[in-house]
């Protein structure tokens, strides 16, 4: 039977993968390993590799807020801690990248996002009670 199966299960996995993927899941979740969102955890022991996962698994349990049923104040509760993963990110580029291109958008991003989090931080201030 299992001989039988093998071929299906096979023609099934990139279908699994894309439809995981959709919903911010990697092949990390399948296996239990590593952060689910955005993209898969790989096994690699680079220290850039490990400094993303750090950000990224940070960045989605800081995301896991409360929800209050007012829907400016959860997106902007949850738009900061996924700025902040954005600035954490950046910040591995700029410590281990090499590309010119890369660090110019990473400094572009960190100086934006560092931005908007203050507005945001200002705006719940005021709104959210």
């Amino acid at each position: 039977m299992m001989e039988r199966m093998a071929p299906m299960m096979r023609d099934m996995m990139p279908m699994m993968q894309g439809m995981m993927g959709s919903h911010g899941m990697g092949m990390g979740a399948m296996t239990g390993s590593g952060p689910q969102g955005h993209g898969q955890t790989s096994t690699a022991a680079a220290p850039s590799t490990r400094a993303y996962e750090e950000a990224n698994a940070r960045m989605h349990r800081d995301m896991a807020i409360t929800f209050t049923g007012n829907a400016d104040v959860d997106f902007v509760r949850g738009m900061i801690p996924h700025h902040q993963g954005a600035i954490e990110m950046a910040r591995v580029v700029l410590q281990f990248g090499t590309n010119e291109q890369t660090k110019k958008w990473a400094n572009e991003i960190i100086a934006a996002q560092e931005r908007e989090i203050a507005e945001m931080r200002e705006w719940l201030a005021k709104n959210a009670r």
